[in-house]
């Protein structure tokens, strides 16, 4: 406990530091405020239909994204993730068309094209989803008297643009945190979002089992945390392994008079792909849920309703499979074979017994895609644990954080984040966050 005192102290007398914690947190309230203000012309106490519909199903996933703006039928309501779904696009876009391609290789400048065209796509696909959203609005809660303007068309494209800018400012918010503040704005958004819906959930879990309700009463819930616990280590360690263990698979490479004679490993890690395949499988199969909003009056669809379930088998099975091959698709984005065969042949590098060249791109794609599967088939594991959670007889709400999307960014956000305030106390000769024990001398080298 005197440790993290004292480590919070010296983050205290870190005048920028401290000066970039107040903003992220001032753009953090403003955020958290934004998602409390309702729709201009809507009446917050007749909501009670749209809470209940995102209370289970993937509905109550896209809920706890926007951090409870979505039930709130708040100016936040969409959330972060159209510009999530719009960095998809481009991303696949950037692989497949050599438009993309080309922008990518013109460095600064390509990639200010491409987080032009990021938000232009975002805009599209807000126009699209904000008359979803207020279609689903009018047929949950039309008949409560919820529009105490009455259900004009002027009302209903004022409140499409309002969305839409909306979700837009939580983008630029999400870009100053970047800019001005500590850690990435955007995932810090999302973080929050998520972490605010995390006190209902277990305050929810906690009633329940002492009611009586699910079973197993006091026991039960401690045996719920523990667990909790457990899947949190295990992302811990995985969100680790996607930074700091390079897989020594490939054979060392034979380095000229560059490298002093010296052998390297190859870095390749068993989760290359980090988390972005959960992401984007996630942001896939928000898209059932968007056509039922849009094309079904009460949602009765049977098979929208099994493609919308995250914790049906249908639902975790089409999951499992976006996930392994999105994780194929983001490995291949982020890990060029052919880039590094040739930025080996141009050090003067090789591989033992493997011709330079194409042969050391076809070698280093074969590693590859040995370690890429079983790293998927992980990531996979923890994604769908919410639907075993719900099995063993967790509510809904809660078994959200017994892995999945919501747990990985939590915890990849957290230890991005905290790397990042490390750097700046290592700067100026502080103990870090994550490295205890150690302290740096005024040249910079670690001292034990």
């Amino acid at each position: 406990m005197k440790k993290i005192i004292e480590t919070l102290k010296n983050i205290w007398r870190i005048e920028d530091l401290r000066t970039r914690l107040l903003i992220t947190l001032l753009f953090i309230a403003i955020y958290r405020f934004g998602s409390f203000v309702v729709l201009p012309g809507i009446d917050p106490t007749r909501l009670a239909a749209l809470q209940s519909q995102t209370e289970n199903g993937l509905m109550s996933l896209l809920n706890m994204f926007s951090g409870g703006a979505f039930s709130n039928a708040s100016v936040f309501g969409l959330g972060i993730m159209p510009y999530i779904s719009a960095s998809i696009i481009i991303q696949i876009l950037a692989v497949a068309v050599p438009y993309f391609q080309k922008m990518q290789r013109d460095g600064e400048s390509g990639h200010r094209k491409i987080n032009q065209y990021t938000r232009w796509l975002t805009i599209a696909i807000l126009l699209f989803q904000a008359p979803t959203y207020m279609i689903n609005l009018r047929s949950q809660v039309g008949q409560s008297g919820a529009f105490m303007v009455g259900d004009t068309f002027w009302f209903m494209f004022s409140s499409t643009i309002i969305l839409a800018a909306g979700s837009m400012f939580i983008l630029w918010l999400g870009e100053r945190i970047t800019d001005k503040g500590v850690g990435n704005g955007v995932s810090l958004i999302i973080m929050i979002g998520i972490i605010a819906r995390f006190p209902s959930a277990i305050v929810e879990q906690f009633t329940s089992s002492l009611s009586g309700a699910e079973g197993g009463g006091l026991i039960m819930f401690l045996f719920e945390l523990i667990a909790l616990l457990f899947v949190m280590a295990l992302s811990i360690l995985l969100v680790k392994a996607t930074r700091k263990v390079p897989v020594q698979y490939a054979k060392r490479i034979e380095g000229n008079r560059q490298f002093g004679g010296a052998r390297q490993y190859i870095p390749l890690k068993l989760f290359a792909a980090n988390v972005m395949p959960i992401i984007f499988a996630q942001a896939i199969m928000f898209i059932p849920a968007t056509m039922i909003m849009a094309f079904s009056k009460d949602g009765s669809n049977p098979v929208g309703h099994l493609l919308s379930d995250q914790f049906s088998l249908p639902y975790n099975i089409i999951y499992v499979i976006l996930i392994v091959l999105f994780t194929y698709f983001y490995t291949a984005i982020t890990m060029n074979p052919v880039q590094m065969a040739e930025d080996m042949k141009r050090n003067s590098g090789f591989i033992p017994g493997v011709k330079p060249g194409k042969a050391t791109a076809d070698y280093i794609d074969t590693v590859m895609t040995r370690i890429t599967f079983p790293g998927s088939l992980f990531i996979a594991l923890i994604a769908v644990l919410p639907a075993f959670a719900v099995l063993f007889g967790v509510k809904q709400g809660f078994a959200q954080f017994f892995g999945g999307t919501s747990l990985l960014i939590l915890v990849g956000v957290v230890i991005d984040t905290l790397q990042q305030i490390e750097s700046y106390m290592l700067v100026r000769h502080y103990d870090g966050l994550l490295n205890a024990g150690h302290t740096r001398n005024r040249s910079g080298v670690a001292a034990y």
